[in-house]
């Protein structure tokens, strides 16, 4: 589904991925905070739930937690000024373990034995509450359902010597997808999980180092990119530079590649490629593999429109903004009857009839999750004078949920896992329906094909192949039911 840069409507399905976090630091910069609150803005996208910061003055640390978009509260002045200090870490959330409520929002801060201990994370720790339950029984006790907690708690519990030991011996007891941006009095740490499977890159501002989910949030702020975090690294920055440990077994990368597909921002490089540039070769791909005779190509937007464009060039179609989106849909607007219900799509798409009426019309979307919002879009595409409408999506049939940071339905309400290709068309009334094949995705991104016995991606949602445990997970089918489980719900 299109990435929204707001909340679902109040009354509308839920028919779209909901970004994993953002996480961004600074380290010896006297306006670290405004840099945090700049730098979260550019990774909006990964969370528009709530958000955080957490600085360090020399003496004591800073803290503020609040729900809502970073420009709601964290562009006053007076919040700034509060958060006083050379050093700085923030986070932007969607929830995908927990619940929504402010006592789970990062960063995580405490006061251990030693000193304080800010954390922020992007990810999901497929093993968090088995490692809860047993820190419970030897007398830890949690505030919070957040997995996050779960590595604090591991870090203050360690036997070993040295906060950076410590660190090492928590992270190295975790299962699942993680990258860390973690703050004390004197260090500033970022880690990523053995896999590589969520991004966590390394900047500098005029000498000053930055830790950040994507280059975007480096643009913004005018700093030079350094080079990605490696998979399974622990970097340690200090007034004196940059130090880093290597304390996993090494693994074979498994990277997400629905970051190229729908999550990183287009305008971001991750892992040495341009997004923008792999999405438009996504839609190429798809063209090659599902030639339609139309007259236009129309991306849903905004995700879709990369692809669309690749789509066109590759197709000698025409590219035309059919869909014409209003980004200014407020989070908590009220439907209040279902005539008014029923419209909701059309607050935030509108079909330019002079651009699509009496045209064969082909529609580039990222993926399909449910089915209902697209279904939505084909109507109002028809309605508009559209005289053939055909759907192409750019990534592979979505048929399992996602247990490494990013909140998807339950396996069994992806439209893709109970029906066939056929069956998905008639449901959301297309002309034809065609998804890109796992091997052209990997094709888009590099590859010459998915290596399906060493697979060089994590592709889980699109073929069940997971690349770690999922110990909390048996018997579970998604990260929600994790997540009611995690805050007592059953």
């Amino acid at each position: 589904m299109a990435q929204e840069d707001n909340l679902p409507l109040a009354g509308e399905a839920d028919d779209h991925f909901h970004d994993e976090c953002g996480v961004f630091g600074i380290f010896g910069r006297q306006d670290a905070a405004a840099i945090v609150t700049l730098g979260l803005h550019a990774l909006q996208h990964r969370g528009q739930e709530a958000a955080g910061i957490v600085s360090f003055d020399g003496s004591q640390f800073h803290v503020e937690r609040h729900i809502g978009l970073i420009g709601d509260t964290f562009t006053k002045q007076s919040v700034l000024d509060r958060l006083k200090g050379s050093r700085a870490i923030g986070h932007t959330r969607y929830a995908t373990t927990g619940g929504s409520g402010l006592r789970n929002v990062q960063p995580f801060f405490a006061e251990l034995a030693d000193g304080g201990l800010a954390v922020a994370h992007n990810g999901n720790i497929t093993n968090a509450m088995t490692v809860q339950r047993r820190l419970q029984k030897e007398g830890s006790i949690f505030s919070s359902t957040s997995d996050t907690e779960t590595i604090m708690h591991l870090v203050a519990t360690s036997k070993e010597r040295d906060i950076n030991s410590r660190f090492i011996d928590a992270v190295r007891q975790l299962e699942g997808a993680f990258s860390l941006v973690a703050l004390t009095s004197k260090k500033m740490i970022g880690c990523r999980d053995p896999l590589g499977i969520r991004p966590l890159v390394l900047g500098d501002l005029d000498g000053s180092y930055i830790l950040a989910s994507e280059t975007v949030a480096l643009d913004i702020i005018g700093a030079r990119f350094v080079r990605d975090l490696l998979p399974g690294e622990i970097v340690v920055i200090t007034s004196k530079g940059v130090e880093s440990f290597f304390p996993f077994e090494k693994q074979k990368p498994r990277f997400c590649i629905f970051e190229y597909v729908y999550f990183a921002r287009p305008d971001s490089s991750v892992e040495g490629r341009n997004v923008y540039e792999v999405r438009k070769a996504i839609g190429a791909e798809l063209a090659r593999e599902n030639p339609v005779d139309a007259d236009i190509v129309v991306p849903v937007p905004d995700s879709g429109t990369p692809a669309a464009i690749g789509f066109a060039q590759a197709s000698n179609l025409p590219f035309e903004l059919g869909i014409i989106r209003n980004h200014y849909v407020g989070r908590t607007f009220i439907q209040p009857t279902d005539s008014i219900r029923h419209m909701g799509v059309k607050l935030k798409h509108n079909a330019n009839r002079r651009s699509i009426e009496g045209k064969r019309v082909v529609l580039v979307d990222d993926s399909i999750v449910r089915g209902t919002t697209s279904q939505k879009i084909v109507q109002m595409v028809r309605e508009a004078g559209a005289k053939e409408v055909h759907m192409r999506i750019a990534s592979p049939p979505t048929r399992a949920s996602c247990f490494y940071g990013v909140d998807t339905p339950e396996t069994a309400k992806l439209l893709a896992s109970r029906m066939s290709v056929e069956d998905m068309a008639e449901f959301i009334r297309v002309d034809s329906l065609g998804f890109l094949s796992i091997d052209g995705l990997y094709r888009a991104v590099g590859e010459a094909q998915r290596n399906n016995e060493q697979p060089q991606y994590c592709d889980a949602c699109f073929t069940k192949d997971y690349p770690t445990r999922l110990t909390d997970h048996e018997g579970a089918d998604n990260v929600r039911t994790l997540s009611l489980l995690a805050a007592g719900g059953q």
